[in-house]
């Protein structure tokens, strides 16, 4: 392979003309960071869907059949690492299910980050008939980066307690083999806050979101996961793209492990003691680089005329469809205008910590 190709990205995901989610939310930040990035649109839409009116076409199974075989046939499927991210409908899963096999197949270190797009609070926005498709996807993936109801529709499993969420990444790292599981934007309910140890939380009563990540070695699968925890403070508003946008920055910034070498047998694992696993590095990453964005957003947001900044109301935004659109054009994620935070200039990155005792009953 030519050394060029090294580290090329293929972002499989939707696309809006308008605004930042999807590919357009993580393309950028990948460029900036300096990834080549081939894109496969599994949708093409005038603007996301919560403006409650947009314009378009997805892709069909067979269009983007079409399209994997024409980069196959020029010699163009020359991934270092792959993202997908929102695919609509099992057909079209399913191709990119057969793409992700036979790249890991013919490559198998291949970084796979896959973000497992299904819904949010509670409900589902793709059809039922994805959930089987994604649970045979995840033994494929390096890392995986559902939200909070992604991880309880993969894994069956209420997350109402310590004990739920032990099992949930349980299943996710023992019965589908993930080696890295990113949960991000997590609400801290008074049962979690109440779990975690003291020093994650923040000293001052703001409202905070909490992001997880649990590592366990494929090399040591007897080892118990390592996980990792760290907490920002929940900003007012309504934000689209914002899982987009983090799981790019974290394939971003995830390195490859080294090559394992033994040279004499070594003391039980402390993982409080030892370097932070490459998932945990790049978490804190992601998570300081996208809430510096969502900063800058939510900034210009309140410099925006009154008529752009009506609070939501169903009725009234039924009655007239612009109120929401300016609304949500306002608050466009500001990736252009934080491209220098993307790249690292003056983002206060605090790392993720082990939560010790995780594990223990």
């Amino acid at each position: 392979m030519d050394s060029s190709f090294s580290e090329r990205v293929l972002s499989i995901q939707s696309h809006v003309v308008y605004g930042y989610v999807g590919g357009k939310a993580a393309v950028f930040p990948l460029q900036c960071l300096g990834y080549d990035v081939d894109v496969v649109n599994t949708v093409h839409f005038s603007n996301h869907s919560g403006y409650g009116r947009s314009g378009g076409t997805r892709a069909t199974a067979i269009e983007l059949n079409a399209v994997f075989e024409g980069m196959e046939r020029n010699e163009l499927m020359v991934p270092a690492r792959l993202l997908t991210g929102y695919v609509p409908g099992a057909e079209g899963l399913s191709a990119v299910a057969d793409l992700a096999r036979k790249l890991k197949s013919q490559k198998p270190d291949l970084i796979y980050l896959l973000d497992p797009v299904m819904g949010d609070a509670g409900k589902l926005y793709v059809a039922a008939d994805v959930i089987p498709i994604y649970r045979e996807m995840l033994p494929l993936s390096t890392i995986i980066s559902p939200n909070w109801f992604e991880v309880e529709t993969l894994t069956d499993v209420k997350l109402e307690d310590l004990s739920s969420l032990r099992k949930a990444l349980s299943i996710l790292h023992n019965t589908y083999h993930v080696p890295n599981v990113v949960i991000s934007s997590i609400p801290l309910t008074p049962w979690l806050s109440a779990a975690l140890p003291s020093f994650i939380e923040s000293a001052d009563d703001t409202e905070q979101l909490l992001c997880l990540a649990s590592s366990c070695s494929r090399d040591s699968p007897e080892e118990q996961p390592i996980v990792y925890a760290q907490s920002v403070p929940l900003l007012p508003g309504y934000f689209s793209g914002v899982g987009d946008l983090f799981s790019a920055l974290l394939l971003a910034h995830f390195s490859r492990p080294p090559p394992l070498t033994v040279i004499a047998p070594s003391p039980p694992h402390d993982p409080s003691s030892s370097s932070p696993r490459p998932v945990a590095h790049a978490a804190a990453h992601a998570l300081a680089t996208t809430h510096h964005i969502l900063r800058l957003t939510h900034a210009h947001a309140t410099t925006l005329p009154e008529i752009e900044r009506l609070p939501t109301d169903d009725e009234e935004d039924t009655k007239e469809p612009l109120r929401r659109t300016r609304r949500m054009r306002g608050r466009e994620l500001r990736l252009v205008q934080g491209q220098a935070a993307i790249r690292g200039e003056g983002v206060d990155v605090k790392p993720l910590v082990v939560w010790e005792g995780f594990w223990d009953p």
